[in-house]
């Protein structure tokens, strides 16, 4: 089990809690179970850090691992008990290069460009995707892009998970940022998503009040605790009813990491297709969620207009919406 620990590579947060993205260095003890018993430490720590193993060895040999009073190495084998204390230090603010990469560009102006994110792609560089994410492509279109998170990270205001499509917004200078990330603080920039749910919901809308927290069982994961933890709040629309999946329509009231694929499972109507929450087959074709960010809603930082934007439902999911209404499945 861990006491502490939130390093996430690739979360769904929109910022952090003082409004900036940032990445201290993180610690956690982390106690070794019977399932991973003889396991090498980096293989195990790549798999409960939810890291690469690339990653991990380089962390094992800067001497950022101890048991106890001893520096754990990469081949040292994991025993049941073992109790670790990790030290994941500040990524190194890596150069991002600019990448001619497609984007579905929605609106751009001097302050701000809202794009709509393509299921698969990551956002920014973190262990494991150096290359090929959002910011590689931002950084190749456009010429300015704000710098208050660092060189990793230009113009990333919020996130999306890898494998949730649609609305992101980025911020070309350090004043819209501040803006952007102050409406997100204050929940006046909004966001609604398209969900795909196994199951059917028998309310037609509902508000989900949990704390969410890493799962104790697998890293890997978030889960709903009882202690600990962060507020998360979901509210749920039901838009149409198909028997053994529903379409919804979601609100964040928090942003959490995960948060409406946790919800969702916790209700027991897990997304379709969810590879970490729903590691179950379908008869439909999708790689990844079957969630999109659909909707946002923002002030504009400049001019102090209302904007509203609305990404299309992409092709995958469409696929599977148009099956659902001709009763396929």
């Amino acid at each position: 089990m861990t006491e502490s620990y939130n390093y996430i590579p690739d979360a769904e947060e929109w910022v952090a809690e003082d409004g900036l993205l940032q990445e201290p260095d993180e610690i956690c003890r982390v106690t070794a179970q019977a399932v991973d018993a003889g396991k090498r430490a980096d293989v195990y720590f790549a798999e409960v850090l939810d890291s690469t193993r690339s990653h991990i060895q380089n962390v094992l040999n800067e001497g950022h691992i101890h048991k106890g009073d001893k520096q754990i190495k990469p081949n040292y084998k994991v025993k049941a008990g073992d109790c670790f204390q990790v030290i994941l230090p500040r990524p190194v603010p890596l150069e991002a290069e600019p990448e001619n990469i497609p984007l579905d560009i929605l609106y751009e102006d001097e302050d701000v460009i809202v794009l709509n994110k393509a299921r698969g792609m990551v956002v920014h560089p973190a262990p494991g995707h150096y290359s090929g994410t959002l910011v590689n492509a931002l950084l190749y279109h456009c010429k300015n892009l704000s710098g208050i998170n660092g060189v990793v990270r230009p113009g990333i205001v919020h996130r999306l998970d890898k494998d949730t499509s649609g609305i992101m917004i980025a911020a070309k200078n350090d004043e819209a940022h501040v803006s952007l990330s102050r409406q997100i603080q204050d929940k006046t920039a909004k966001r609604t998503y398209l969900g795909i749910v196994r199951g059917n919901i028998r309310t037609d809308t509902g508000t989900v009040e949990t704390r969410i927290d890493r799962d104790p069982k697998d890293r890997k994961r978030m889960a709903v605790v009882v202690d600990g933890g962060r507020e998360a709040v979901t509210e749920y629309e039901v838009l149409e009813r198909y028997g053994r999946f529903t379409v919804v329509r979601c609100r964040l009231k928090t942003g959490r990491t995960h948060q409406i694929r946790v919800h969702m499972e916790y209700l027991g109507y897990p997304l379709v297709g969810d590879p970490r929450y729903s590691p179950m087959k379908t008869p439909f074709s999708i790689r990844g969620q079957a969630l999109h960010s659909q909707t946002l809603d923002f002030i504009h930082p400049r001019n102090g207009e209302a904007m509203h934007f609305e990404a299309p439902v992409p092709e995958d999911m469409q696929k599977i919406l148009t099956r659902l209404h001709n009763g396929q499945f």
